[in-house]
């Protein structure tokens, strides 16, 4: 610290700062680097009259060096959390010229994590519940951003507005409303650290990730109630396909002639051979600890086959008919013979 105060003092006895209309070029704009970690930049300056140039940092300065118009300051382990180097140039004219260098120190997190639940793991479909990400030991928390994943979206994003640049210990919440689309998913966090620098490494960290389990009543797939025509050509399938969570549980209720040995109670279809194509009323009911829901199934005699009946109907009442007057006619004649 003593050598800095030297040296600035020699720099600003050389002459006047005069910044707006230097002529002196950094290979970088500025540095984005680890704690730990090095870095290196070139000062070049374009005037003709450069009389000595010098670098003041607080960790591995350059002393001020005459006769050149190149000069690298080289840290070989960033130590500090606050760094802004500065380029000097002294001019023949006792002009002096400076550049300051941005440097942003950066720490990756100790650990990203999510706490699990104090409730039990499953939720109820439209239950809300409060999922944290803490994120330990990360710097600088101003260019942090915590986001929150469920399968393969990204459904929120945390930003802070802190200023600190050592270390720091931070935490993010995400309210998750249990939706049924989401059972099975997982969901999980991930820290990250947003620099405009191209080339740097992964600058992000992920929590482990917890599996989303939803609890829901039953939906069939096809949930309007069918009517069908009988009888068919070969079979009729009534399916009663739903989906919920926990595991379902069907049971069917037929018309009379139908035998409930004809029907397995866990299945969620129902097929009818054309001899137990009966018409009438079937419903299927799939019911879990979520709920009950029901779905019926009309089946109704097909016109062609109602036709049919009614053409045998009349049929039948003509050959009686017909039957009836032969008899009233050979009774007659069977008189008149007398």
């Amino acid at each position: 610290m003593m050598w800095l105060l030297v040296f600035v003092g020699s720099m600003a006895s050389a002459g006047t700062l005069v910044s707006a209309h230097c002529q002196v070029v950094l290979s970088s704009k500025s540095v984005v680097v680890g704690f730990g970690h090095s870095f290196s930049v070139n000062c070049s300056s374009l005037s003709n009259q450069t009389a000595e140039m010098g670098w003041e940092s607080r960790q591995d300065p350059r002393e001020l060096t005459p006769g050149v118009t190149f000069l690298t300051l080289e840290v070989s382990s960033v130590k500090l959390w606050k760094l802004s180097p500065q380029c000097y140039v002294n001019l023949n004219d006792k002009t002096q010229c400076a550049e300051r260098l941005p440097v942003t120190v950066y720490k990756m997190p100790d650990s990203v994590s999510m706490p699990q639940p104090s409730q039990p793991a499953s939720m109820v479909e439209g239950e809300k519940r409060v999922v944290k990400c803490d994120v330990t030991n990360v710097a600088p928390v101003r260019n942090l951003s915590v986001l929150f994943h469920k399968g393969n979206k990204i459904v929120s994003t945390y930003t802070f507005n802190d200023s600190s640049l050592e270390p720091v210990n931070v935490s993010s919440v995400y309210d998750l409303i249990a939706h049924r689309d989401d059972n099975g998913s997982q969901i999980w966090c991930e820290a990250k650290l947003n620099f405009l620098t191209t080339g740097l490494q992964d600058t992000s960290m992920r929590s482990e990730s917890q599996k989303v389990i939803v609890l829901y009543p039953p939906t069939f797939d096809e949930p309007e109630n069918e009517t069908l025509e009988v009888p068919a050509a070969d079979k009729i399938i009534l399916n009663c396909n739903a989906i919920g969570n926990p595991a379902l549980v069907y049971s069917w209720h037929s018309p009379p002639p139908v035998q409930q040995t004809d029907m397995n109670p866990y299945k969620n279809q129902l097929i009818l051979t054309r001899p137990l194509q009966f018409p009438g009323t079937y419903n299927c009911t799939a019911s879990n600890l979520q709920g009950t829901t029901t779905k019926y199934f009309t089946l109704v005699e097909a016109p062609s086959s109602r036709a049919g009946t009614t053409a045998g109907i009349l049929l039948a009442v003509f050959f009686v008919l017909i039957f009836i007057l032969g008899c009233v006619v050979y009774q007659k004649q069977r008189k008149s013979a007398v």
